[in-house]
Protein backbone atom coordinates (compact mmCIF):
# COMPACT_ATOMS: atom_id res chain seq x y z
CA UNK A 1 0.00 0.00 0.00
CA UNK A 2 1.19 3.27 -0.87
CA UNK A 3 1.90 5.54 2.11
CA UNK A 4 -0.17 8.28 0.84
CA UNK A 5 -3.48 6.05 1.05
CA UNK A 6 -5.24 5.46 4.62
CA UNK A 7 -7.31 2.21 4.87
CA UNK A 8 -8.64 -0.21 7.15
CA UNK A 9 -8.99 -3.51 5.58
CA UNK A 10 -12.05 -4.90 7.36
CA UNK A 11 -11.72 -9.09 7.57
CA UNK A 12 -13.77 -11.28 5.06
CA UNK A 13 -15.75 -12.66 7.58
CA UNK A 14 -16.58 -9.20 8.89
CA UNK A 15 -17.82 -7.97 4.90
CA UNK A 16 -20.85 -10.46 5.13
CA UNK A 17 -21.62 -10.49 8.33
CA UNK A 18 -24.46 -11.35 9.27
CA UNK A 19 -24.61 -13.76 6.87
CA UNK A 20 -28.22 -15.10 7.58
CA UNK A 21 -29.45 -12.09 6.07
CA UNK A 22 -31.23 -10.74 9.03
CA UNK A 23 -30.95 -7.08 9.04
CA UNK A 24 -33.67 -5.81 12.01
CA UNK A 25 -32.77 -6.33 15.27
CA UNK A 26 -36.22 -5.16 17.28
CA UNK A 27 -34.98 -5.00 20.68
CA UNK A 28 -32.13 -3.08 22.41
CA UNK A 29 -30.46 -6.40 23.87
CA UNK A 30 -30.82 -8.14 20.10
CA UNK A 31 -28.58 -4.94 18.79
CA UNK A 32 -26.39 -5.45 21.57
CA UNK A 33 -25.75 -9.41 20.95
CA UNK A 34 -25.14 -8.68 17.92
CA UNK A 35 -22.57 -6.36 18.85
CA UNK A 36 -20.93 -8.89 21.55
CA UNK A 37 -20.86 -11.38 18.31
CA UNK A 38 -19.40 -9.47 16.83
CA UNK A 39 -16.32 -9.15 19.37
CA UNK A 40 -16.66 -12.79 19.74
CA UNK A 41 -15.68 -13.89 16.62
CA UNK A 42 -12.92 -11.18 16.60
CA UNK A 43 -11.16 -13.26 18.97
CA UNK A 44 -11.96 -16.34 17.41
CA UNK A 45 -11.15 -15.95 14.19
CA UNK A 46 -7.81 -13.45 15.19
CA UNK A 47 -8.70 -10.52 13.86
CA UNK A 48 -8.26 -8.16 16.12
CA UNK A 49 -9.10 -7.38 20.11
CA UNK A 50 -12.52 -8.09 21.98
CA UNK A 51 -14.53 -5.30 20.52
CA UNK A 52 -17.45 -4.99 18.21
CA UNK A 53 -19.97 -2.23 17.19
CA UNK A 54 -22.88 -1.56 14.73
CA UNK A 55 -24.63 0.99 13.38
CA UNK A 56 -28.46 1.04 13.45
CA UNK A 57 -31.40 2.87 12.23
CA UNK A 58 -33.11 4.17 14.99
CA UNK A 59 -36.69 3.92 14.05
CA UNK A 60 -36.66 0.75 11.99
CA UNK A 61 -33.81 -0.99 13.62
CA UNK A 62 -32.42 -1.81 10.37
CA UNK A 63 -28.47 -2.71 10.57
CA UNK A 64 -26.43 -0.06 8.46
CA UNK A 65 -23.09 -1.68 9.25
CA UNK A 66 -20.73 -3.23 11.69
CA UNK A 67 -17.46 -2.81 13.19
CA UNK A 68 -14.72 -4.92 14.70
CA UNK A 69 -11.35 -3.92 16.54
CA UNK A 70 -8.99 -3.92 14.05
CA UNK A 71 -5.76 -2.24 15.91
CA UNK A 72 -3.34 -4.37 15.20
CA UNK A 73 -3.96 -5.86 12.04
CA UNK A 74 -4.02 -2.79 10.29
CA UNK A 75 -1.33 -1.18 12.53
CA UNK A 76 -3.71 1.66 13.00
CA UNK A 77 -4.31 2.86 16.95
CA UNK A 78 -7.77 4.83 15.09
CA UNK A 79 -9.14 1.40 14.03
CA UNK A 80 -11.47 0.67 17.19
CA UNK A 81 -14.52 -0.79 16.78
CA UNK A 82 -16.81 2.25 16.71
CA UNK A 83 -14.92 4.10 14.66
CA UNK A 84 -14.87 1.41 12.13
CA UNK A 85 -18.81 1.24 12.42
CA UNK A 86 -19.13 4.58 12.09
CA UNK A 87 -17.28 5.00 9.29
CA UNK A 88 -18.41 2.35 7.50
CA UNK A 89 -21.54 3.81 7.84
CA UNK A 90 -20.26 7.25 6.76
CA UNK A 91 -19.12 5.58 3.44
CA UNK A 92 -22.17 3.72 2.93
CA UNK A 93 -24.54 6.71 3.42
CA UNK A 94 -22.24 8.85 1.70
CA UNK A 95 -22.18 11.23 4.40
CA UNK A 96 -19.38 12.48 6.60
CA UNK A 97 -22.19 13.91 9.16
CA UNK A 98 -24.66 11.11 10.08
CA UNK A 99 -27.08 13.52 11.26
CA UNK A 100 -27.43 15.19 8.32
CA UNK A 101 -30.47 16.13 6.72
CA UNK A 102 -32.49 13.26 5.05
CA UNK A 103 -30.56 10.33 6.67
CA UNK A 104 -32.40 8.40 9.07
CA UNK A 105 -32.36 8.90 12.94
CA UNK A 106 -28.81 6.33 13.92
CA UNK A 107 -27.85 4.68 16.81
CA UNK A 108 -24.45 3.57 17.81
CA UNK A 109 -24.30 -0.22 19.84
CA UNK A 110 -21.33 -1.18 21.40
CA UNK A 111 -19.60 -3.87 23.34
CA UNK A 112 -18.61 -1.53 25.49
CA UNK A 113 -18.12 2.26 26.89
CA UNK A 114 -16.08 4.38 24.64
CA UNK A 115 -12.48 5.15 25.41
CA UNK A 116 -11.41 8.66 25.00
CA UNK A 117 -10.54 8.73 21.34
CA UNK A 118 -14.52 6.98 20.32
CA UNK A 119 -15.74 9.67 22.68
CA UNK A 120 -14.66 12.56 20.22
CA UNK A 121 -15.36 10.73 17.60
CA UNK A 122 -18.72 10.31 18.63
CA UNK A 123 -19.77 13.55 18.98
CA UNK A 124 -18.51 14.69 15.97
CA UNK A 125 -20.05 12.00 13.89
CA UNK A 126 -23.70 12.76 13.87
CA UNK A 127 -25.15 9.83 15.87
CA UNK A 128 -28.13 10.30 18.17
CA UNK A 129 -27.68 7.55 20.42
CA UNK A 130 -25.18 5.36 22.03
CA UNK A 131 -25.62 2.21 23.95
CA UNK A 132 -22.56 0.47 25.90
CA UNK A 133 -22.69 -3.36 27.05
CA UNK A 134 -19.36 -3.42 29.38
CA UNK A 135 -18.20 -0.63 31.78
CA UNK A 136 -14.68 1.27 30.84
CA UNK A 137 -13.19 -0.20 33.74
CA UNK A 138 -14.17 -3.44 32.60
CA UNK A 139 -11.75 -2.73 29.93
CA UNK A 140 -9.40 -1.38 32.13
CA UNK A 141 -9.23 -4.23 34.03
CA UNK A 142 -8.06 -6.72 31.57
CA UNK A 143 -5.53 -4.12 31.08
CA UNK A 144 -6.72 -1.67 28.14
CA UNK A 145 -6.31 2.25 28.41
CA UNK A 146 -9.07 3.75 28.05
CA UNK A 147 -7.52 7.13 27.92
CA UNK A 148 -8.41 10.56 30.00
CA UNK A 149 -12.06 10.33 28.93
CA UNK A 150 -14.22 13.28 30.57
CA UNK A 151 -15.87 12.06 34.02
CA UNK A 152 -19.55 13.18 33.04
CA UNK A 153 -18.98 12.00 29.76
CA UNK A 154 -22.47 10.97 29.77
CA UNK A 155 -23.54 14.13 30.41
CA UNK A 156 -21.47 15.50 27.78
CA UNK A 157 -22.95 13.55 25.51
CA UNK A 158 -26.15 14.66 26.14
CA UNK A 159 -25.36 18.31 25.78
CA UNK A 160 -24.79 17.60 22.20
CA UNK A 161 -28.15 15.86 22.01
CA UNK A 162 -26.72 12.15 22.50
CA UNK A 163 -28.39 10.04 24.56
CA UNK A 164 -26.98 6.87 26.03
CA UNK A 165 -27.65 3.63 27.95
CA UNK A 166 -24.68 1.92 29.75
CA UNK A 167 -25.05 -1.68 31.04
CA UNK A 168 -26.65 -3.74 28.32
CA UNK A 169 -25.86 -7.28 28.55
CA UNK A 170 -22.75 -6.06 30.66
CA UNK A 171 -21.95 -9.39 31.79
CA UNK A 172 -21.91 -10.90 28.41
CA UNK A 173 -19.61 -8.13 27.00
CA UNK A 174 -17.80 -8.21 30.04
CA UNK A 175 -17.21 -12.43 29.49
CA UNK A 176 -15.76 -11.56 26.07
CA UNK A 177 -12.88 -9.22 27.87
CA UNK A 178 -12.24 -11.62 30.59
CA UNK A 179 -11.93 -14.52 27.39
CA UNK A 180 -9.73 -12.14 25.34
CA UNK A 181 -7.43 -12.11 28.69
CA UNK A 182 -7.57 -15.82 29.56
CA UNK A 183 -6.54 -16.36 25.92
CA UNK A 184 -3.30 -14.24 25.97
CA UNK A 185 -4.63 -11.26 23.69
CA UNK A 186 -2.75 -8.55 22.31
CA UNK A 187 -2.94 -5.28 25.06
CA UNK A 188 -2.26 -2.66 22.70
CA UNK A 189 -1.53 0.47 24.93
CA UNK A 190 1.20 2.26 23.40
CA UNK A 191 2.58 3.32 27.04
CA UNK A 192 2.47 0.00 28.64
CA UNK A 193 5.36 -0.98 31.27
Amino acid sequence: MDSSDVRIQIPDWLKHFPDDERSIFESVDMRMQLAISLSRLNIKYGTGGPFGAAVFDMDSHALISTGVNLVVANNCSMAHAEMVAISRAQQQLGSFDLGASGLPRLELISSCEPCAMCFGALAWSGIRHLVCGAFAEDARAIGFDEGPRHPAWIEEMLRRNITVKTGICRDEARDVLSEYHRSNGVIYNARQG
